[in-house]
Order: C-alpha cells, then structure tokens, then sequence
C-alpha cells in the first residue's frame, strides 16, 4: 500500500511515496542498515507513534525537500532531514532518537523522495514488501489517530497535559461513544496538531 504523494509547490518530478506499518517485527535490522549506511535503505524510517496525522509529517517532509532542493540540508540526506525536521530543536541525534526507528518501533512509517528518476512507486514497493515485516495500512489521518502516542507528543513538543484520558492511542473514540464525541476527540486532534506545527515553525525561525 505505497502511495503517491505529490506536494504543493514542489517539482512534478520529486514525487514523494509514503508506506505505513504495524505490528512490525524487523525493526531492529531496518535501524542496522540505516546506521550501516546501506544506500540500499536511504528512507526515512518514522516511529509512527511519533506521527500525529499527515499533515504533521508532510509539513516536515515539504520543509526538507524545499531545503534539499535549495541545498540547505543540515543532515546526511533528505531522508535524514524529513526526522530532523520533525523535532522541536536543532539536535539531530535526539530527533533520530525521538523520531526514528529503534529496535523497538513496531509501528512504521516510511517514507521516500524520488531524488533520482530511477525511484519509482514499483521499485519502492517491491523493495519494502522484501524488506520490511508488518502488516501494511492507509496512510491517512484515521491510521494515525490509532497509532499516536498523544502524551509522547505532547511531552516531546512541550504542550499542555492532554484534557481527557488516553490509551495506547491517545484519546480516541471506544464503542459506545457518540458521534458528539467523536467530534470533540477530532477538535482535539486537530488543536494539537495546530500545537505542533506552531513549535516547528518555530524552531525554523530560530
């Protein structure tokens, strides 16, 4: 379930393709080849626990592919710098620590830039479905309201202690609950996610 995404203001041609996993077992090997180096394995490996909803990794990702394409990278590649872009300050190892796979991820989010014309979405897929073990999802915003880890978030980020009781999810909806809130848990999704993007932004301007 690689999927295309082309975003605004970039060339036609640095297409982006994005993958989101679960229950994944292999965690520890995709990190090893990461430290390695192996040019076979230059993506953006993502706790997706660490992911609120597209727009807040897409928002990191167009901040890195804009300074790659201006040449203004602060890590090894554009891969390397979407991770980067996601952390609140300008430490990179603790970005790679907050942000990155670690031998314990079982949630992943993966991403690649088509910096050359020979990354297409058939060669990412074929190569993450050998490569990768965990069962694949939608990259979508519901994906993430299951994945993320809101009190992680929002102590990473530095925000306010979260208004209503959480699970492994955050706060989300359970059987039973109504549509109202359902609502409210959306309103409050989205107001973080507002949060989050203000303190990056922030961290752009420093």
């Amino acid at each position: 379930m690689v999927e295309t995404v082309h975003l605004s203001h970039m060339p036609p041609e640095l297409a982006l393709f994005a993958a989101l996993y679960t229950d994944v077992e292999n965690a520890s090997f995709l990190k090893d080849q990461l430290l390695a180096g192996n040019a076979d394995f230059e993506y953006a490996f993502i706790d997706a626990s660490m992911v609120l909803s597209t727009t807040h990794v897409l928002a990191a990702t167009f901040r890195a592919m804009n300074d790659y394409i201006n040449d203004r990278l602060k890590s090894r590649n554009v891969h390397s710098e979407i991770v980067f872009c996601l952390s609140p300050n300008n430490n990179i190892g603790e970005a790679f620590r907050r942000f990155g796979v670690s031998e314990t991820t079982k949630d992943l989010l993966v991403l690649k830039v088509a910096t050359t014309p020979q990354v297409t979405l058939d060669s990412v897929s074929q190569h993450l479905s050998s490569n990768i073990h965990g069962k694949e999802c939608a990259f979508d915003d519901a994906s993430f309201r299951k994945i993320a880890d809101v009190d992680r978030l929002r102590k990473v980020y530095k925000l306010g202690a979260p208004q209503t009781s959480k699970g492994k999810g955050g706060s989300k909806p359970v059987n039973g609950t109504t549509s109202t809130s359902q609502d409210k848990e959306v309103d409050t999704i989205r107001h973080l996610e507002t949060q989050i993007l203000g303190v990056m932004a922030l961290r752009g301007a420093t």
